[in-house]
């Protein structure tokens, strides 16, 4: 869906997303911006229809979910998000906040990788 078509209402709720990370995504994102990770180049609470997604990028079609305590009690509507994402070609891999924080990262960075298709060399990038 482009820009164009997506509520004025999500465009501002997307930047006050950006604007108040949880500290799981500040830290994924400082490992994901700037193509730091592969070369993939991600956008950070990103609209895509009437849905703001954690991280995607567009060129793998993929979208990085954050799960924490906040996922606790929306299981069924994470479940039809991600069912409208999927139908709509895109991919979805859920992280858990947990994994983020631990001291070594580079599990979830591996899955990044290979979920956006990527090679993986003896040092995880």
């Amino acid at each position: 869906m482009s820009e164009s078509k997506i509520k004025v209402e999500t465009l501002q709720r997307s930047k006050g997303l950006r604007r108040n990370m949880t500290g799981p995504e500040r830290k994924l994102w400082s490992l994901l911006r700037g193509r730091r990770l592969g070369g993939l180049k991600f956008r950070r609470q990103a609209p895509i229809g009437p849905f703001i997604v954690d991280f995607f990028c567009a060129a793998q079609k993929l979208i990085l979910e954050l799960d924490g305590a906040s996922h606790a009690d929306r299981g069924e509507y994470d479940l039809r998000r991600q069912a409208f994402l999927e139908k709509a070609g895109y991919r979805v891999l859920r992280v858990d906040n947990d994994d983020v924080l631990a001291a070594d990262v580079e599990p979830v960075l591996v899955g990044i990788l290979r979920a956006a298709g990527k090679e993986i060399d003896e040092g995880g990038n």
